[in-house]
């Protein structure tokens, strides 16, 4: 079977530490946390990005940033920006997207993940025709995983 590799942007390193009074919430981080523990048995692949770095270094929660900066020893391959990069998120930002989303989303192609996984409505409902990446939520993947 082919290593799948997955780009996790920084809402979904996040969800743990969200209120988890709301159902989606809690069953996006237990998502979430079974992805990690697939991470670190080698079972997925992960992708890292100069726009993780930068959006965690924003986070004013000491322990929310250091808890999230461990997880890119995991990564297989941390995305630089380049021309292609910037070439792709501007073409990404005429489709509705934010800035930072559409860096993540480039660095997700750029690094030739499979998965873009997200827990953000808006950006899942703005790439979701997107040839060169699948965009998917945390619970939607684990779906995914079971079947293939």
């Amino acid at each position: 079977m082919k290593d799948i590799v997955v780009y996790l942007d920084n809402c979904v390193f996040n969800r743990p530490f969200d209120d988890q009074s709301s159902i989606r919430i809690k069953l996006e981080t237990e998502a979430k946390l079974y992805i990690q523990n697939k991470i670190i048995e080698g079972r997925l692949k992960v992708l890292w990005s100069y726009i993780l770095d930068y959006e965690n270094e924003q986070n004013p929660f000491e322990e929310r940033k250091n808890a999230i900066r461990e997880w890119k020893q995991f990564a297989i391959l941390d995305i630089e920006e380049n021309e292609r990069v910037l070439q792709k998120a501007k073409e990404l930002v005429s489709y509705g997207l934010k800035a930072k989303d559409a860096l993540h989303v480039a660095c997700a192609i750029e690094g030739k993940a499979d998965y873009f996984i997200t827990t953000d409505d808006k950006i899942l409902k703005k790439i979701e025709k997107l040839r060169e990446i699948t965009a998917v939520d945390p619970i939607k993947f684990l779906k995914i995983l079971e079947e293939i």
